[in-house]
């Protein structure tokens, strides 16, 4: 229970609804994980009213904690043992396992949840590590178990189980098959405990480093970092990527988002689809065929009866290569006009920088001619 509230699967749920669980779990019968429920005894134990107590119960039914065995009602129970007197019905629950926690630990359970526990009475022994809490929350709407028979072998099993939502009753006699699909992150990835612990670093890091983020909860920032901590990012790579998404849409400059996680789910997906194409380019480079080896090479070459030899390379020394690297920068013209001759001489003989440089200027000479 410490781990579903600190996790923040219920927004509602606290310290009191913790009170509550502690109360159930000190009066259960860890022969079967019942416990009777008792709302009038709880309030006076707790002190605290009894619509507080039935609404943290509530909260530990729609965090799967807790499932109905047997409805309280005003029926006489003494009446149907031929008994003088009256007792009314009590409402019995069981304890739970939510399957989120199971997923979130990497837990490989046959089942979920209450038909996939042997109880064992933990009162006694000492209490396990905490683990830290994942963001398991889903867009599905909660949805508060129950239980209708129960039969114990060893093992607890539901015989009969509902929902409220009202879904079709099983037999002993249908199948069941264990779902096998996982939660994803945003870029689909599969979700594990280590990457989640680590986007929980992350989301901190980026929380205390950049101002604008902070419109997101930390749940929400720790999810979007889920990826990052699939794919093993430190602590600087993921600030550094929120801080160029900032920039890149002037957040914090211009505007302030008001879901910041949103963005940064955004240029995620950008960063995965630059990536891709990237991959996609260099596979084309690395099955392109070079010209000497492409057909059409091979066919001019045929048609050409004397085909001319290649000019002589020009021995260049360094000293040729460090005075055209000093006036290069102002005759990027110059450059322009070699880059297009002889692009790999070029590159030899101003470098990269001054290359780049110039096609550059080249490019915005052009855009301008084309604006006039």
């Amino acid at each position: 229970m410490q781990w579903l509230i600190n996790a923040g699967l219920h927004p509602k749920a606290n310290a009191t609804t913790l009170r509550v669980a502690e109360d159930l779990a000190a009066r259960m019968d860890y022969d079967t994980g019942h416990v009777l429920y008792g709302l009038d005894t709880m309030a006076a134990r707790l002190d605290i009213s009894r619509a507080s107590v039935a609404r943290h119960i509530s909260y530990l039914r729609e965090l799967a904690a807790l499932a109905w065995v047997q409805h309280g009602t005003r029926t006489n129970r003494l009446a149907a043992k031929g008994l003088k007197g009256y007792q009314g019905t009590a409402t019995i629950y069981a304890a739970v396992i939510p399957a989120a926690y199971d997923h979130a630990m990497g837990h490989t359970i046959i089942g979920s949840g209450y038909n996939a526990r042997i109880i064992v009475d933990l009162r006694t022994q000492p209490k396990p590590v905490d683990n830290p809490p994942v963001d398991n929350s889903g867009t599905q709407a909660r949805e508060t178990p129950s239980l209708t028979v129960v039969k114990k072998s060893g093992q607890v099993q539901v015989v009969g189980g509902v929902t409220t939502t009202a879904q079709r009753q099983r037999t002993d006699s249908t199948p069941t098959k264990p779902s096998s699909k996982k939660r994803g992150t945003i870029l689909g990835a599969t979700v594990t405990a280590a990457g989640m612990r680590l986007g929980d670093k992350l989301a901190r890091a980026i929380r205390s480093r950049v101002s604008w983020t902070r419109k997101a909860s930390h749940d929400e920032l720790r999810w979007v970092c889920a990826d990052m901590g699939e794919q093993q990012w430190s602590e600087n790579d993921a600030v550094r990527f929120v801080v160029e998404a900032g920039l890149a849409s002037h957040a914090g400059l211009a505007w302030t988002p008001e879901r910041p996680h949103r963005l940064l789910a955004a240029a995620l997906r950008a960063h995965q689809e630059q990536q891709e194409q990237d991959r996609q380019m260099d596979e084309a480079r690395a099955q392109a065929v070079a010209w000497e080896d492409s057909t059409a090479y091979r066919e001019l070459a045929a048609r050409t009866a004397l085909p001319a030899e290649p000019e002589p390379v020009q021995e260049r020394t360094a000293e040729d290569r460090e005075y055209a690297r000093l006036y290069g920068w102002q005759q990027w013209e110059e450059v322009a006009a070699h880059l297009a001759e002889d692009q790999d001489d070029a590159i030899d003989l101003y470098g990269e920088a001054i290359c780049k440089f110039a096609i550059g200027k080249q490019a915005l000479l052009e855009r301008r001619g084309a604006w006039a």
